[in-house]
């Protein structure tokens, strides 16, 4: 299990809205999200990762203790970026690594130790980020995504709000991901995407289904019906490894958040309650348990 904790103006750049609120709305993801997954997970005695943006921690103190009592009790925190730039893996070598050690040093001074893991915004890496990773010493990497799907749908909504000159502030990620192993791996030097032969950094891909490449992650599970929803957690515990992939925002609660209408207007999660929410990832979990699955951090994967 692990848990995207993106703002809110993640959503905002992504759907082009312009300025993020700086009311309530603002830090909504940790201060009113987090808690409910802490809850969720502790019904299910689960340990997760959370991919944590490094300038929320510097900005939101009431997120930061929130993040720091979950490291105490056993969940883990990871890297995911300083301050979450869908264009990161674009970025010059200097700023790719700017952006990775200031969320290192924020994440490892909440956490209390050192981050393990990284995950890219947007799911985006190449073989420079893999580079600087391992030079730092981390064990994974977890932003393959290898869903044909997922990423076709993507294309035609960038394209779709580009030609109503709406661009989305998200970026397309290179095609070859799809091609890549759905089980960890270890990179080939060079060749981020292909299985490699030596002992260095894994990589952990995004869960998706055998043949079709379905993505399973938690805005497909809560927006799917609920016989769909089982049939595609059923087929991924058939896998010997299942990264199932949420984000903050999957629990928030439009109207209680206080999460603006023009953004619950065009995230479809968003117009779901919460309660079947909470439903839908309660059954996964359930079912999970139910078919001898063992819960561990992303950290603690044995390859």
């Amino acid at each position: 299990m692990s848990v995207d904790l993106d703002a809110i103006a993640c959503y905002y750049r992504i759907h082009a809205l312009g300025d993020p609120p700086t009311d309530r709305a603002r830090f909504a993801v940790l201060r009113r999200c987090l808690p409910r997954f802490a809850e969720l997970f502790a019904r299910h005695g689960v340990r997760a990762t959370f991919f944590v943006v490094g300038a929320d921690l510097e900005e939101d103190a009431e997120g930061r203790a929130l993040l720091a009592e979950l490291a105490r009790a056993g969940h883990e925190l990871a890297n995911h970026t300083h301050t979450h730039p869908y264009d990161f893996a674009r970025l010059g070598r200097a700023e790719i690594a700017a952006e990775i050690d200031r969320a290192h040093a924020a994440v490892g001074a909440c956490a209390g130790s050192a981050p393990l893991g990284f995950r890219a915004p947007g799911y985006e890496i190449n073989a420079e980020v893999i580079e600087l990773l391992a030079e730092r010493g981390y064990r994974y990497d977890s932003s393959v995504f290898p869903s044909a799907p997922y990423y076709g749908a993507k294309a035609l909504i960038m394209a779709a709000m580009r030609l109503r000159g709406r661009p989305s502030g998200s970026f397309l990620g290179s095609p070859r991901a799809l091609l890549a192993p759905r089980g960890p791996y270890r990179p080939r030097p060079g060749s981020p995407y292909r299985r490699g032969d030596g002992d260095g950094l894994i990589e952990l891909p995004i869960a998706v289904t055998p043949i079709a490449r379905l993505h399973v992650i938690g805005t497909s599970l809560i927006l799917a019906p609920s016989w769909l929803r089982r049939h595609l957690v059923q087929v991924a515990l058939r896998a010997p490894f299942f990264n199932l992939e949420l984000h903050g925002i999957d629990l928030a609660d439009a109207q209680a958040d206080e999460i603006p209408p023009r953004l619950v207007a065009r995230q479809p999660d968003l117009r779901r309650p919460l309660a079947h929410k909470l439903a839908a990832l309660d059954e996964t979990l359930t079912a999970a348990r139910a078919a001898g699955a063992r819960f561990v951090t992303l950290a603690q994967v044995e390859v």
